[in-house]
C-alpha cells in the first residue's frame, strides 16, 4: 500500500506537467480552432531564457517571471506575424505553419544555446515528504508543480465560463464574422489567446525541465503526451485535459493499448 501511494503521488505530480502543455493547446484551440504543434518548442525557448537569467542573477524566481513574460510576448508575436495570415485559410495550412515553426524554433534554440544537455534548478526542495514515518514519494517541488497546474486549469475554466473575455475568445473562434458584427475586436482577442497559451507553455517548460535535461528538442515527447491528454479530455475543456491524463496515469499507466503484462513468480 505504501508503494502504491508513492508511485501514484509521484506519477500524478509529474503528469501535471503534461497537463500544462495540454492546457496551452486547449486554450489556443478554444480561441482560434488551431492546433499549435510548435507549443513544445516555444516552451523550450522560454526555458532557455529562464536558465540564462538564473545563471546571471542567481535567482530562480527572476528567471521564472522573465520566462512567463517571454512566453506571453512570444505567443502574441507568433500570432500576429505567422498565424494570422493562415487563420481563415484551410486547416491544413495552419498545421504546416505550426510544424514549420517547431523546426524553426528548435533550430534557433540549438544555434543560440547549443545542443548539449543542461540541468535546470527546482523552485523548492526535492527532499521527499513524509506523513509521520510514511514516505509519500513526493517533494515540496512536486506539490508546487501540481498546485501551479491546478490553479491554472481552474483559472482557465473560470475565464471561459464566467468572463466576457472568455466569451469573446469562444465567439471569435466559432464565428469571427458574427463576433465582429457584435463589436468584438477579433484580432486582439486571438492575439490574447495565443499570448496566454505561450505563457502556460512557458510554465510547463519551467516545471518539467528540473526532471529532464534541457536541450532544443527536450519538450517533444512531453508535447505528444500533452496533446494526447488534450484530445482524450476534450479540446474544449481545460479541466477535462487534466482529468483524462490523471485517469490514464491511475488506471493504465503503461498505456491505453499496452499488451505487456507483468510476470508474477
Amino acid at each position: 500500500m505504501t508503494e502504491f501511494l508513492q508511485f501514484t503521488l509521484g506519477g500524478v505530480s509529474f503528469g501535471m506537467v503534461y497537463a500544462a502543455i495540454a492546457l496551452s493547446l486547449v486554450l489556443i484551440w478554444r480561441g482560434t480552432r488551431i492546433l499549435n504543434y510548435s507549443q513544445g518548442a516555444m516552451a523550450v525557448l522560454t526555458t532557455y531564457i529562464a536558465l540564462t537569467v538564473i545563471n546571471h542573477t542567481g535567482s530562480y524566481w527572476e528567471g521564472f517571471v522573465v520566462a512567463l513574460a517571454a512566453g506571453l510576448v512570444l505567443g502574441a508575436v507568433i500570432e500576429r506575424t505567422v498565424i494570422r495570415p493562415v487563420e481563415n485559410k484551410p486547416p491544413l495550412n495552419a498545421v504546416v505553419v505550426t510544424i514549420g515553426l517547431l523546426v524553426l524554433i528548435e533550430g534557433i534554440a540549438g544555434i543560440i544555446y547549443g545542443g548539449q544537455y543542461r540541468s535546470f534548478p527546482t523552485a523548492f526542495s526535492v527532499t521527499g515528504l513524509h506523513a509521520r514515518s510514511v514516505p509519500l514519494g513526493i517533494s515540496r517541488n512536486d506539490v508546487f508543480v501540481a498546485s501551479a497546474v491546478l490553479v491554472v486549469a481552474l483559472a482557465l475554466a473560470a475565464l471561459f465560463r464566467f468572463t466576457s473575455v472568455g466569451l469573446r475568445l469562444r465567439a471569435s473562434a466559432f464565428n469571427p464574422y458574427a463576433a465582429r458584427l457584435l463589436g468584438v475586436r477579433v484580432g486582439r482577442v486571438l492575439t490574447l489567446g495565443w499570448a496566454l497559451a505561450g505563457l502556460i507553455g512557458a510554465l510547463a517548460g519551467l516545471l518539467v525541465s528540473p526532471d529532464t535535461f534541457l536541450y532544443p528538442s527536450s519538450m517533444d515527447s512531453i508535447f505528444v503526451l500533452g496533446f494526447t491528454a488534450a484530445v482524450i479530455g476534450g479540446l474544449d475543456s481545460p479541466v477535462g485535459a487534466i482529468v483524462a491524463l490523471m485517469a490514464v496515469l491511475l488506471i493504465r499507466p503503461s498505456g491505453l493499448f499496452s499488451v505487456t503484462h507483468e510476470r508474477r513468480v
